[in-house]
């Protein structure tokens, strides 16, 4: 006997009706949602990430003296690579034809981090949220990875879709 997932359909408070879950069926087990009868649309999204770190750990990043080697370089390739394995790593994730994938780092002094921002393009059926989101949470992980014998202390924060656009859902952009 399958349980029925509660909140679906559920009116929320007021009297708007609450968007049903796409990745659930009528009786609530989880699937993979059929996109075959959706439109090719250009489909861009971008996602954010932030590593905050002690200042020393900071200099040996900008001045390349990490051990390990050249942190943003590995966490650039990483967050590429990432994007790339979305549907391995998210199990409901349709595995995609992507046109690009830009990962940018943007160090702050003042506040002793790096921020990372992931773009994914592609024109497909489906929108590319989830490979943006693992790309930048990728590239701060292996900030993290590589530098974790100088400063455990480093936190990995701020995951969040700034921007997407393309697709019935058309155009989202984060108010920060």
């Amino acid at each position: 006997m399958k349980k029925k997932r509660q909140g679906s359909g559920v009116k929320g408070k007021g009297s708007r009706p609450r968007k049903q879950l796409t990745h659930f069926d009528e009786q609530g087990a989880a699937r993979m949602v059929d996109v075959s009868a959706k439109a090719e649309t250009v489909r861009v999204a971008v996602a954010g990430a932030r590593v905050t770190m002690e200042p020393a750990t900071l200099r040996l990043i900008l001045d390349r003296k990490v051990s390990k080697g050249d942190v943003l370089a590995v966490a650039h390739v990483a967050g590429i690579m990432a994007a790339k394995r979305t549907p391995v790593l998210i199990p409901m994730c349709h595995p995609l034809n992507l046109s690009s994938v830009e990962v940018a780092f943007e160090p702050d002094r003042r506040t002793s981090s790096i921020a990372i921002t992931a773009t994914v393009r592609l024109t497909g059926r489906t929108g590319v949220e989830m490979e943006a989101l693992v790309a930048a949470a990728a590239a701060g992980l292996t900030i993290y990875d590589m530098c974790k014998s100088v400063d455990r202390a480093m936190t990995v924060t701020d995951v969040r879709l700034l921007r997407k656009s393309g697709g019935k859902s058309g155009t989202f952009v984060r108010s920060e």
